[in-house]
């Protein structure tokens, strides 16, 4: 659920990211989310993935819609729709950016688990009039969550204008957070790709060459208790798992890939068809050793609970 598109950064790559005023910007009112929400459990889903332009609040039309609906603050109705989920038996994973110790320690006890993409910890002309992808601040994030035991999801953006160098750097800074915290449940290669009207339309994409690399480094660098993950609606997954890919994400029967909207997921049925003999099995936002080790708190261990097997995977209806 993209809750908004506003956002402080202008990345040269989103096709996400829209101004007030400009077709297709919002602010999710909860009379658009719960219908989501609801059709999702009677659809089997298990997460609710709540997406937000990062810290909106500092553009004063957004913070005019805020009050419009209720709330003083972006982070109060992060809370409200978590609360909201929980209560209708999904389980939220807030995906909102930087965000300060305060805002994680909120937010943990109505999260399954939380998530920010790391990118690169590379300077870049695509991050350039971007205060919130300076890598710094991002790694900050990582690490605060993982002192707060936060299950948590990051990544690296492939083909943004890095250099392998750089990617080997950024794979290194992320398993050194996961040697000292413990919490990287999984790590996404993500391959950038082209959309129309933004800076980099005309940017090439990586090549598949590239993002093997990346995994086979992904795999070599990371901790073994690190999931490598790709987004199997942007880029074809047999031949990766070979190469250290163990996680597919999240797919929705319902809903768009609201950042990249051209992709179209692909279902259950047709994923098997594609791995043939590779065999699937669904899991939780949360990972199954977080779910052993009991990292969790509050109402949404209970939805936890009821929701996972012994084994911590998915309990099969």
């Amino acid at each position: 659920m993209p809750v908004t598109n506003i956002c402080r950064n202008h990345c040269g790559y989103c096709g996400f990211r829209r101004e007030p005023g400009q077709p297709g910007a919002r602010l999710m009112k909860p009379r658009e989310i719960l219908p989501v929400l609801e059709n999702g459990v009677k659809a089997g889903c298990t997460e609710a993935l709540f997406t937000f332009g990062e810290d909106a609040e500092e553009v004063p039309e957004y913070r005019k819609w805020l009050e419009e609906l209720g709330y003083s603050s972006t982070l109060e109705y992060f809370c409200f729709l978590c609360e909201t989920a929980i209560e209708i038996g999904i389980l939220p994973h807030t995906n909102a950016g930087i965000m300060t110790r305060s805002e994680l320690k909120a937010l943990k006890p109505l999260n399954a688990s939380m998530g920010l993409m790391l990118e690169s910890t590379a300077i870049l002309d695509a991050h350039k009039d971007c205060p919130g992808k300076v890598p710094e601040l991002r790694l900050e994030t990582i690490r605060e969550a993982g002192k707060l035991q936060i299950p948590y999801t990051t990544g690296l953006l492939v083909g943004i204008g890095e250099k392998r160098e750089d990617r080997i750097e950024s794979l290194k800074a992320i398993a050194d957070l996961h040697m000292e915290y413990g919490h990287i449940q999984e790590v996404i290669i993500q391959n950038f790709a082209p959309k129309p009207g933004t800076a980099m339309e005309n940017f090439p994409a990586p090549t598949v060459e590239q993002m093997i690399d990346t995994i086979v480094l992904a795999r070599q660098i990371l901790p073994p208790d690190v999931a490598v993950q790709v987004a199997p609606n942007l880029i074809d997954p047999k031949a990766l798992i070979a190469k250290g890919v163990g996680d597919l994400g999240g797919i929705s029967p319902l809903t768009i890939d609201w950042i990249n909207p051209e992709a179209e997921w692909p279902d259950v049925k047709n994923l098997k068809e594609k791995l043939g003999p590779i065999l699937l099995r669904e899991r939780l936002p949360i990972y199954p050793q977080y779910v052993k080790k009991g990292w969790y708190m509050g109402r949404i261990g209970e939805l936890i609970e009821l929701l996972a097997d012994t084994d911590g995977y998915r309990k099969q209806p």
